[in-house]
Parts: C-alpha cells; structure tokens; sequence
C-alpha cells in the first residue's frame, strides 16, 4: 500500500467513526422516544422486561444505583421464574460520556460479549437479556445481581490485592486467554488497540490530561512523555505476536471474588491482543508497587503454567518478562487519562491507579524496553 493511502486511512476512519458516534446521540434526542429500546432506567417497565428476558414480570422496584461510562441500576423483580434482582446497565445520562463511550463502542462490545462469547467462559455474571440499537446507540443488559446474597467480595483500587488474591486473577485471565488463543476469525469485531482509528486521538487526550493533573497532584504525570508522543508506534508493538481475546479492563473495580474463585465483569472494553498488555495493566493497577515487585515473577510463571494447562500455548519465560515490561505502557496511559479526563472514576481510586503506573514505569524500564523494539 502506497505511504499515503496508509497514513490518510486512519483518519478517514476516525472521521466515520466520530460521525456515527455523533449521528447516533442526535438521532436517539431527536427520535429516541419512538424506538424500542428505553431511553432511562425508570422506563424499563414489566412489559418491556417481559419482553427482553423472554419470561413474565409482573412488577419492577429499583434498589439503588450509580453512574460511570454507563448507568447502572439493581432492581428487584417479580414473576414467572424471573430472577429476585438483576443488575441493569443502560447508557450514560450525560452527552460527553455517551460520546466517550461511542468512541471505544463500549456498549455494542459489551452486548456483543455476552450474546458470543460469554457462554464459552466460566466466572462471568450471568446474562439475563442484552439488546442494542444500532440506530441511537442504546442498549440494555440485564445481568446477574453479583451483589444479592452477600456471597460476592468485591475489590478496589485503595484495598490493593494481596498475592493469593492476585494469583487468583491471574488463573482466571490464563483461562480465559486459552480459550480463544488464535481463535478469533468468528468474531471480527474484536479489535486491537493499535488497529483503532481513535488511537489517534489517544496522544493528545493523554497530553490534555497531563495538562490538567500538573500542579494538582506530585505524581509525576510526564513520566511516560515519549509513550504519549509515541503512542500509536509503540501500541503496535505489544500488540505485536499471537493474539487471544482480552478483558480489557481488568482493574480491579471490575473484579469480584467468590466460593475461592476470580471473576470478572464489565466487558465493555474486550479488545484482542498479547496477554502481556492485560497481565501488565492488572497487576499494576490492582497490587501495590512493592507487593507487585516482589511477586511479579512468580505470578507470570503461574501464568505460563496456567495458560498451558487450560489448553494454550507454552510462552517462554523470558519473552514474556520482555513483554509485561513493555505492556506497562496502556496501564500509564489508561490510568493517565482516565485520572485527568475525570467523571469515570472516584478521584481517589483514579490518582492512586496513576502513581502505580507512573512507579512502573520505572522500575520496569518501559521506556528502554519498548525503544529496543522499535
């Protein structure tokens, strides 16, 4: 391919994907009333839920509920063999978070996951009903309600994990490696980081949220400056080798803990690629920097040890060293921007998960790592 068709098609595709993102948000607040999916929580009544779960609800009480990338709700159910309470998640109410979802489609993967690829997965919420408008971009997921019964513990980003607790994950990310490891030709709308045309746009929201943090917190923002003003080169190198699907996402806000065993939820980010990016993003985030120095090791050999046993490939040692190394990359920028954009997380949580990853930077020496591979 001709250099300049390579370098303008990037941007033509982001074009189109940043137009449907916006004709989806003015036709569902032009039209939005007239189509079939609901515009809010408390429009999903009896009738409509009957119809989604294929099963008869006869009445719909809302417990409690939250907002974030998404609008999430528990609700109490009664009916014909219907669950007690189920976990809703429906768009976001504000237009600018709506937008930021369009650009990582974060809702059409999400329900994409559970009609597809969900069933070939154990430790993942039950999924009760799912639907997406194509149209305005809204969606409706009725997930299990992790949260009834007591039976569940659910991590954050200021309760680090321990070691035991992280091997845990790290069985589970193996599994969940090995069963699509090179499997992907089904599902094409698994895409990777780099392939992203809103990669482009990763860059300078990455400086934009540098901007903001400066002078607001003594984490060195900067620390990653020649990721930033690189990113699109060096994603592309841990996206390099075999890909497997991917969580995408897995800090741990989005991990839970139950009868002795990992899970995971919030699959609105599944992305393919080389585990090395998601095994790095997890432990980062989710252990404190001298917990995750002193174990780090002895938790990619269980990896390796895992992913062989669940049927995947035997990764060599040293290479995946090299890799997590690189890998510390997207737990930078994730954590970079997702800290200076504000409104996804709790400030705290979102600061915290910046100086773990700014501290593994540098003892993981990303930097020189991702420059001897380009």
């Amino acid at each position: 391919m001709p250099p300049q068709v390579s370098s303008v098609a990037p941007v033509f595709g982001l074009a189109a994907h940043l137009g449907r993102g916006l004709q989806r948000i003015a036709t569902d607040a032009i039209f939005g009333r007239t189509r079939a999916v609901p515009r809010h929580i408390a429009d999903l009544d009896p009738e409509y839920l009957s119809g989604l779960l294929g099963r008869t609800v006869t009445s719909v009480t809302l417990l409690d509920g939250d907002a974030g990338t998404s609008t999430r709700a528990r609700m109490a159910l009664t009916g014909d063999d219907v669950p007690a309470s189920v976990f809703v998640k429906m768009p976001a109410e504000t237009v600018a978070t709506r937008l930021m979802g369009e650009l990582g489609r974060l809702a059409d993967t999400e329900v994409r996951f559970y009609r597809e690829l969900s069933g070939q997965l154990g430790d993942v919420p039950a999924c009760h009903g799912a639907t997406f408008d194509p149209v305005t971009g809204r969606f409706v997921l009725v997930l299990e309600d992790l949260a009834a019964g007591g039976s569940c513990e659910f991590p954050d980003t200021l309760h680090p994990l321990d070691a035991d607790r992280a091997a845990l994950i790290v069985e589970l990310l193996a599994r969940v490696h090995a069963t699509f490891w090179q499997r992907l030709d089904p599902y094409p709308w698994v895409y990777s980081a780099s392939a992203d045309a809103t990669s482009l746009l990763t860059g300078a929201l990455a400086n934009a949220a540098a901007r903001r943090l400066e002078g607001r917190t003594d984490i060195p923002v900067r620390a990653g400056q020649f990721i930033i003003d690189n990113y699109r080169a060096v994603a592309a190198v841990i996206d390099r080798g075999a890909h497997t699907v991917m969580h995408g996402d897995a800090h741990p806000g989005n991990v839970y803990f139950r009868n002795g065993r990992a899970g995971l939820l919030d699959w609105q980010a599944v992305r393919r690629g080389h585990p090395s990016r998601e095994l790095s993003y997890t432990l980062i985030t989710g252990m404190t920097t001298a917990e995750r120095v002193q174990t780090q090791h002895d938790l990619l050999d269980l990896y390796r040890a895992e992913l062989r046993a669940a049927g995947g490939p035997a990764i060599d040692r040293e290479q995946l060293w090299q890799r997590f190394r690189q890998g510390a990359l997207y737990a930078y920028i994730a954590a970079l921007i997702t800290a200076g954009m504000g409104g996804m997380q709790d400030e705290n949580i979102a600061l915290e998960g910046l100086a773990r990853s700014v501290a593994a930077l540098e003892d993981l020496d990303t930097v020189y790592a991702l420059k001897a591979s380009m």
